[in-house]
């Protein structure tokens, strides 16, 4: 088995954290991304991973290639990078990936966590990973017949279709199948927005008579900007404190501080007149004195002092010292 990951974009609507780091490296709950992504992937798979293939920017940098293959390495499979330098589609940038693009594979793209527990319906051709939204005209979603097979895609749909959208991650019995119909997509030059969709690829392949069928997932959480990415944060620790997951680190320095679960607390944190949680993370080497931290991200090496704060996301390495709450600022950042 293998997993693609088309993560090319930087995340703009998460600015200013994705000036430095592009989004799919966000940490979550002391994680990037990415890495609890492919982590719950291999989960739900219950099989070897091969090979996991990260499709990325080149201006991303050899540290970021370096983090990610040690993600692969850490799930026992091979870490491959492949650049997208153009912003020219789901489908494009699968087609970047050309040369692993073969036998039983995953794609999922890398802004999106899930909790699910299923099996694979092997009889199928592809399974299209799907959530029961509120309000699916907002979504693209699948349509399916009575036999559960999915037999259409429809984006935002101005008419009821269905109210299960379609999340960013497929499963492909063979993966070249749906390779050669994104050649055939690229090579007919067909675009939607500007951009080569992978739903024209897939299209394709249910027009000649290939099994789609929809696997479910029981909590589907986004990345896309500051609020939905802060709730994520806690959705996930509260996850986490279910599954007896240890998530403080035995070497907090605590004086007079009170941390209240589930929270993530990294290595090296130093706790000082500070109460902390519920559903904060703080980065290694993070200090927090005078102050007091609900339902916040922050990441490595933060200093923050004389501080009450609720709904703020935090970058590396910034220095905040002040009385604002639900604050959002970026690595290296200085407020005093």
């Amino acid at each position: 088995m293998k997993i693609i990951v088309p993560m090319a974009g930087r995340g703009s609507r998460l600015r200013p954290h994705t000036l430095t780091v592009p989004k799919p490296l966000i940490p979550i709950a002391g994680k990037p991304i990415v890495h609890r992504l492919v982590e719950d992937i291999a989960k739900v798979l219950n099989q070897p991973i091969e090979e996991i293939a990260f499709v990325i920017h080149e201006s991303f940098g050899q540290k970021v290639e370096e983090d990610l293959v040690a993600i692969a390495q850490k799930l026992g499979a091979k870490g491959t990078i492949y650049y997208q330098n153009e912003p020219l589609g789901t489908g494009h940038a699968i087609m970047c990936a050309k040369d692993s693009l073969s036998g039983p594979a995953v794609i999922a793209y890398a802004d999106t966590l899930i909790r699910a527990d299923f099996d694979l319906d092997k009889n199928a051709d592809s399974v299209i990973w799907v959530k029961q939204v509120d309000k699916p005209e907002a979504f693209g979603v699948i349509n399916l017949n009575k036999e559960n097979e999915i037999v259409e895609l429809v984006e935002k749909p101005k008419e009821f279709v269905s109210d299960l959208a379609v999340i960013g991650i497929y499963y492909f019995k063979d993966v070249a199948v749906l390779k050669n119909e994104l050649q055939a997509v690229l090579d007919n030059n067909i675009i939607h927005g500007g951009e080569y969709q992978i739903n024209d690829g897939i299209k394709q392949m249910m027009a000649k008579g290939m099994k789609f069928v929809p696997g479910k997932v029981d909590e589907w959480m986004d990345c896309g900007n500051k609020d939905v990415t802060v709730d994520t944060n806690t959705r996930m620790l509260g996850f986490l404190q279910n599954d007896g997951e240890n998530l403080v680190s035995t070497d907090v320095k605590l004086e007079n501080s009170t941390i209240i679960p589930p929270c993530y607390i990294g290595e090296d944190v130093v706790l000082i007149n500070a109460t902390v949680g519920p559903n904060v993370s703080l980065g290694k080497g993070c200090h927090v004195i005078d102050s007091k931290i609900k339902n916040s991200l922050v990441q490595t090496h933060a200093h923050i002092k004389n501080a009450s704060l609720n709904n703020a996301m935090i970058g590396n390495h910034a220095s905040f010292d002040g009385n604002f709450t639900a604050i959002s600022i970026g690595d290296y950042s200085v407020l005093e």
